[in-house]
């Protein structure tokens, strides 16, 4: 006997600017599926511009789930996200559909197929410590402490992401084990799906960069300045808040305080959204095992839907 098909599921993975919705849309178009945003940015009410979330109307023809679930005061773990997106896609999947999982947050797609280890809850106090380690030596100092401790999670980690440093050195201090060694510990079996992982990778990263900064001259055009200020005004916000850590977001506070100028804001915004490419293309070529499209192809809507028919013939 034969073993039963596990019901099948998509996954469009891509660095920012990569054509993820576009090609997710096209697959709604022709196909009976239902999409959930993998966007760590785009869970926050009120904050459209500069997390490039599609908009009310192309929403309303386009549902995703999991965007505009909490506001921009809160904080959405990876454990959350994969006990929300495991929820959504038991929904659709009994509904006779077929999930598609869009998004760049790369740490929730390794959450969802991979499962989440049992890490030691944060600790104030030593967070404190770090924080004051770091503003004393910068966080490369702190990252170069992290390789002694834990080469494997600084070899995926840049040299200021000053948050998940903080976290994995944390977790050295309070397990007295590294981060990774944990994390290959309790991995967990996939769900019961059956997956099909495309990764949208630029041929010619410098095309990809042009777009990066033609979107985000974009979203300054279209107010980015307006949304933050009137963020600022009807919420209790911090630039600790993940909410405001996330690319363009910071960049605009922080020229909004004087502590730059708008020319200056618009370099470091496009700087900062080239190096989240970088991380994403990174995490995609290094722990997932997909198949890989060129994002920059004009026809990339088109591919998707015909290795995703393929993928779905019985």
């Amino acid at each position: 006997m034969t073993t039963p098909r596990l019901p099948p599921a998509i996954l469009i993975m891509g660095p920012t600017a990569s054509g993820k919705t576009a090609a997710a849309m096209a697959l709604a178009d022709r196909l009976p599926v239902e999409l959930i945003s993998v966007d760590s940015a785009q869970v926050f009410r009120d904050m459209d511009l500069g997390t490039a979330k599609p908009d009310a109307d192309t929403l309303a023809r386009y549902p995703h789930r999991l965007i505009d679930i909490i506001s921009p005061e809160a904080r959405y773990s990876a454990a959350q996200f994969r006990e929300d997106a495991l929820a959504a896609m038991a929904e659709i999947t009994a509904a006779g559909k077929v999930p598609v999982l869009v998004g760049g947050t790369m740490l929730y797609f390794r959450a969802l197929l991979l499962g989440l280890a049992d890490l030691p809850k944060a600790d104030p106090a030593l967070r404190a410590e770090i924080d004051a380690e770091a503003a004393q030596h910068g966080w490369p100092a702190l990252h170069a402490k992290l390789a002694v401790l834990d080469p494997s999670t600084a070899a995926r980690l840049h040299p200021t992401d000053a948050q998940r440093i903080q976290r994995a050195l944390e977790i050295c201090h309070l397990s007295s084990r590294p981060m990774s060694a944990l994390l290959a510990e309790s991995e967990q079996q996939r769900p019961p799906y059956d997956f099909l992982e495309l990764a949208l990778l630029p041929s010619d990263r410098s095309v990809l960069h042009e777009r990066i900064a033609r979107r985000f001259d974009e979203m300054l055009l279209s107010g980015l300045d307006d949304e933050v200020r009137a963020l600022r005004e009807r919420y209790t916000l911090s630039l600790d808040l993940p909410s405001m850590r996330c690319v363009g977001y910071r960049q605009v506070w922080e020229a909004q305080d004087g502590l730059y100028s708008k020319q200056d804001m618009r370099d470091r915004g496009i700087f900062a959204t080239r190096q989240l490419a970088k991380r994403q293309i990174t995490w995609l070529t290094n722990s997932f095992s997909a198949e890989t499209l060129d994002c920059l192809d004009p026809n990339l809507p088109q591919q998707v839907f015909e290795r995703t028919v393929r993928f779905l013939a019985p």
